[in-house]
């Protein structure tokens, strides 16, 4: 397994700028203010946890240099998995598109086998394990 997979890392980039910019781009085609309203009321639960998952993300991105360049590189994208581990789930949770879902569990089993795969090429502890959270119930919307 390559610990350095840009067409993954790419197709994770492109699927979590989808995801920020989707809400905006959808209360910008055109809809009624009622309908845009009701719909921004459904994906509060949504966004709050997206932009939780978004900002605990950037959070541990940013990290000190230590002069170890490997280690930097670990920590700094460790916390960028992490991140888009924690928005898969999100949408699984939330989403509706059996596509995307697919994709979102895709994207939680490869984060973390790149994650640990890090981890071990720098000698570090692995992660704990726990089971991949795959398989959310999603949440109804009343």
């Amino acid at each position: 397994m390559p610990i350095f997979m840009p067409h993954r890392l790419l197709g994770t980039c492109a699927l979590l700028a989808l995801i920020a910019v989707m809400p905006p781009a959808l209360a910008h085609e055109g809809h009624e203010q009622s309908e845009a309203s009701s719909q921004s009321n459904a994906e509060a639960p949504f966004l709050t946890e997206n932009n939780a998952a978004m900002a605990k993300m950037m959070e541990g991105m940013d990290t000190q240099p230590t002069g170890d360049v490997d280690r930097d590189f670990v920590a700094m994208m460790s916390a960028h998995h992490q991140g888009a581990i924690d928005m898969a789930v999100t949408l699984l949770k939330y989403g509706h598109n059996e596509q995307l879902k697919r994709l979102a569990q895709e994207i939680i089993v490869e984060q973390q086998q790149e994650i640990a795969a890090m981890q071990l090429a720098i000698g570090a502890p692995l992660p704990p394990s726990t089971a991949s959270p795959t398989q959310i119930p999603a949440v109804t919307q009343p």
